[in-house]
């Protein structure tokens, strides 16, 4: 048996302990997704506890069938297996799923229809600390079952046999520890920032890879960012009903008007037919097909947007939570318009690039980041003119989010402008006014004093300044 088909087995055996069953297959087939999710933290579960935590968390009552996966005479066969997880054992964990599933935070999240990322984090979130807890010995050799894992096709028999042919010290041995550490899974569980959740479900997440999972479950856990989560919260309906701008009419009217490089495949010219198979597959990966086009296609390139975030220590509090939950409704509004939106940080120099993608932002970047490198602004601009010198877009806006100390020599601000607009959102401390020599050169500004930071006043300041953004 090959590794990757004995990992499969591996997996399908442990789900003779799960205590979930989902009513149809595609519980079980986004576990799968949650496992990968997982393995991008380096948090490794059991695959039974992976299937039934995650649909607890998601599966209302209808969706899911309680109680042991084992008829009475495949039950006892597993009673006599070697190193499995006791009858006991299993009826505890049992009472812990149900525990979980009527929770407030559960039953909430369920109304929220989370992405499987967004599941995987939360698992890690409740079970990271007991996966650590394991021994190395056995863990070693548990590895992620495959996308082709057939969940729904094993019979009780399947299960067992795949259960048998496997050590199940590791099952055993997490399961004991997570019963041990019941009351602390709870307490994590209860501690969720569901506000968090909502915000991820309403703004989605645009970064993918290891570095935005610790990010998003940075942001589950810091108690500095939930202000910055019910502000968004507060700003993102006003922005969300924003219309992307109208582009060529796929109605079939009036006949075909020309040829585009956009279209059906009913509306291929067949002369593209001729190419062998190996040219055709490269004109279409390239974009080069022809098709018959009933409207010319508005290709103009959409606007780009660059929002700078000042995250230095003059930025920290309520100026802090006002900049990046009025960045991240900025960001909303322009990319759902159909503009290209990226959000940089800088303090003492200029952080890399997080980029909105079909609509999503970065939001676990937005929240969880933190600056500890003083304060450059001269040296953040000069930054920011060799970043835009290597962008060839000539409609580029500059969006920044600072207080009213952002001193930047004027001709530098000069230099910018002719390769940018700029706009400039200044967030004053107390008793603070604006006195900076490069306002005119800046296509619009905003000022934004101590008072309008009062939790009252805060929201109407905000969707002013959201009135005023150009997509």
């Amino acid at each position: 048996m090959d590794r990757a088909r004995s990992d499969d087995e591996r997996a399908l055996g442990s789900l003779v302990f799960s205590r979930l069953a989902p009513n149809g297959a595609l519980g079980s087939r986004r576990a799968l997704e949650w496992v990968r999710e997982l393995d991008k933290l380096g948090v490794r579960l059991p695959f039974f506890v992976t299937h039934d935590l995650g649909l607890a968390l998601v599966a209302g009552a209808d969706e899911v069938t309680r109680g042991p996966r084992l008829s009475g005479g495949h039950a006892a066969a597993m009673r006599r297996a070697a190193h499995a997880p006791s009858e006991e054992s299993l009826e505890r964990y049992q009472g812990l799923l149900d525990e979980v599933r009527l929770s407030a935070v559960a039953s909430r999240a369920r109304r929220l229809a989370l992405g499987d990322r967004l599941v995987a984090v939360v698992l890690a979130r409740l079970c990271g600390e007991v996966a650590r807890a394991c021994s190395a010995d056995a863990t070693r050799d548990v590895r992620s079952p495959g996308p082709n894992l057939a969940l729904e096709r094993g019979s009780e028999s399947d299960l067992v046999r795949a259960a048998l042919a496997h050590d199940r010290r590791f099952e055993a041995e997490f399961l004991q520890r997570l019963l041990d550490d019941r009351l602390a899974v709870l307490a994590r569980l209860d501690a969720l920032d569901v506000d968090t959740l909502q915000l991820f479900g309403l703004s989605g997440e645009s970064e993918w890879g290891a570095a935005s999972h610790v990010d998003m479950l940075s942001s589950l856990t810091r108690s500095g960012s939930h202000d910055i989560v019910n502000f968004s919260l507060e700003l993102l309906p006003s922005v969300l009903e924003t219309r992307p701008r109208p582009g060529a009419s796929s109605v079939a009217a009036h006949g075909f008007a020309g040829l585009g490089l956009r279209g059906s495949i009913d509306n291929l010219v067949l002369t593209e037919l001729a190419w062998d198979d190996e040219h055709l597959a490269r004109r279409m990966l390239d974009g080069e097909v022809l098709y018959y086009a009933r409207e010319e296609e508005r290709t103009e390139d959409k606007a780009s947007h660059l929002l700078l975030i000042d995250a230095s220590a003059s930025m920290r509090g309520e100026r802090s939570t006002f900049a990046r939950a009025l960045a991240l409704a900025t960001g909303k509004k322009l990319a759902l318009a159909g503009d290209e939106v990226a959000f940089r940080f800088f303090d003492s120099r200029l952080y890399e690039p997080h980029l909105a993608r079909r609509g999503a932002m970065p939001t676990g970047a937005l929240l969880a980041f933190r600056g500890e490198r003083g304060r450059n602004p001269t040296r953040v601009w000069r930054e920011l003119q060799l970043a835009l010198d290597l962008k060839p877009r000539a409609d580029v806006t500059v969006h920044v989010f600072t207080h009213g100390g952002l001193y930047v020599p004027r001709p530098l601000v000069a230099e910018i402008r002719r390769r940018a607009r700029i706009v400039g959102i200044f967030i004053l401390p107390s008793l603070g006014r604006l006195d900076l020599d490069y306002l005119d050169l800046l296509e619009r500004h905003w000022v934004v004093d101590h008072e309008s930071l009062d939790h009252a006043k805060r929201g109407a300041a905000a969707r002013r300044i959201l009135h005023g953004t150009r997509a």
